[in-house]
């Protein structure tokens, strides 16, 4: 492994060029100790979030697991969103769960048999229903359909085999992407309002 050590009395530039101390302006030099000390500081504080946050999750996964007990009642570990409230209703901790999901090549087929079934319907079917379809499957600048337009088709009870197959299609096709966890903690303000605890640094 090559050495990176700095020799004493350099500095080295943003080329990795070793410049020595006595050639860099003292203006430099105190902003690059202000940036390290901030840098160090802001590290110290990230370790104790993150040591935070997993604390708080494993409390909270703990005690839905005691009182799933009540219940003989065994959750599987963390699912779904979450809220606890303190006994005199002053403050609530929040556990969300965020999940972002994507459709696979199924959905090409699933398309390709809902436009048979339109084809088929141009005379019979409402013209509102055909709008909403076709409003489903539309791509947005990124490319991207959007989930819930297309999850959405689901509640039309058509009895069509192939739209049956499309819906079963979709549901096979659709994945997580990922899955984000969020830790909210809220104090009540007055009798109808909530004021959250700033755990991010712009919201402190």
């Amino acid at each position: 492994m090559a050495d990176n050590t700095i020799p004493t009395g350099y500095m080295q530039d943003p080329q990795g060029r070793l410049v020595p101390e006595t050639m860099v302006k003292e203006i430099d030099k105190m902003r690059n100790d202000l940036v390290l000390q901030i840098v160090s500081s802001a590290r110290d504080v990230s370790e104790v979030l993150g040591a935070f946050k997993t604390a708080a999750f494993a409390d909270i996964q703990s005690f839905c697991d005691l009182s799933a007990e009540e219940y003989n009642k065994d959750l599987g570990g963390l699912k779904g969103n979450i809220t606890l409230l303190s006994f005199d209703g002053r403050y609530k901790v929040s556990r969300a769960v965020s999940e972002t999901y994507v459709f696979d090549e199924r959905l090409q087929v699933a398309k390709a048999l809902v436009d048979e079934c339109l084809q088929e319907w141009s005379g019979d079917s409402r013209p509102e229903l055909k709008m909403l379809i076709n409003d489903a499957f539309q791509v947005d600048r990124a490319g991207q359909v959007n989930v819930k337009r297309i999850m959405s088709l689901r509640k039309f009870n058509i009895d069509d085999d192939r739209w049956k197959k499309a819906m079963e299609a979709i549901n096979d096709s659709l994945n997580v992407l990922e899955s984000r966890v969020y830790l909210r903690v809220h104090e009540r303000i007055g009798l109808d309002q909530w004021r959250q605890i700033p755990l991010d640094i712009s919201g402190v």
